[in-house]
């Protein structure tokens, strides 16, 4: 199994199976793959929740490796940074591209915000690893972890994949921690200041 492959199966097992929860914008998902993902990758076929409930951890690995790694061209990037932005295009789409080109511009880097990861991206991407070899993931996943919250900020259906129900932190903020050294995971106290102004 190659190193991406790998990435592909880690994806699959923290997306988990089946579910179809009403307040996520994705709709029915199984393995991360979503109805309306499936319904772009199989044009002209008839596409349901029963479709989607029939995907094996197979089907999702292979969407993944074609789909949220190779077309996007996230091999082009620096390698330390494949596992948290393909865990993330598979979360987010472009937006985990435009997390990464935000944060190249704040490094000082001229690079456009389109969320396609194109020439002028992977150079800079490559030049801003150069600059810093050891904190450009932990930046990436704080952007990242930033990212969940304000979409939360604004959207408060969503605020319950940031928070639990008894506070801590949510599955978004966890996931995101997941590819941040520890050093930089917000403490419990920190995490509860940040969402404290939600309902």
């Amino acid at each position: 199994m190659t190193r991406v492959e790998q990435l592909a199966q880690e994806i699959v097992a923290r997306e988990g199976g089946f579910v179809n929860d009403p307040d996520d914008p994705g709709g029915a998902t199984n393995f991360g793959v979503t109805i309306h993902t499936l319904r772009r990758l199989r044009p002209g076929q008839k596409v349901g929740v029963a479709e989607v409930r029939a995907l094996t951890r197979d089907d999702a690995v292979a969407i993944y490796l074609e789909h949220y790694f190779a077309r996007p061209r996230i091999g082009e990037l620096p390698q330390p940074l494949w596992p948290t932005v393909f865990d993330m295009y598979v979360n987010a789409g472009g937006n985990a591209v435009r997390i990464l080109q935000r944060l190249l511009v704040q490094m000082g880097l001229d690079v456009a915000v389109d969320g396609a990861i194109g020439p002028q991206t992977i150079a800079a991407a490559h030049r801003a690893y150069d600059m810093a070899p050891t904190h450009l993931v932990d930046a990436y996943g704080i952007a990242r972890r930033d990212y969940y919250y304000r979409l939360a900020d604004q959207r408060p259906a969503s605020r319950k994949f940031a928070r639990r129900r008894d506070g801590g932190k949510g599955g978004w903020i966890a996931r995101a921690e997941e590819f941040i050294s520890p050093r930089y995971h917000l403490t419990d106290a920190q995490h509860r200041a940040r969402v404290g102004a939600w309902a």
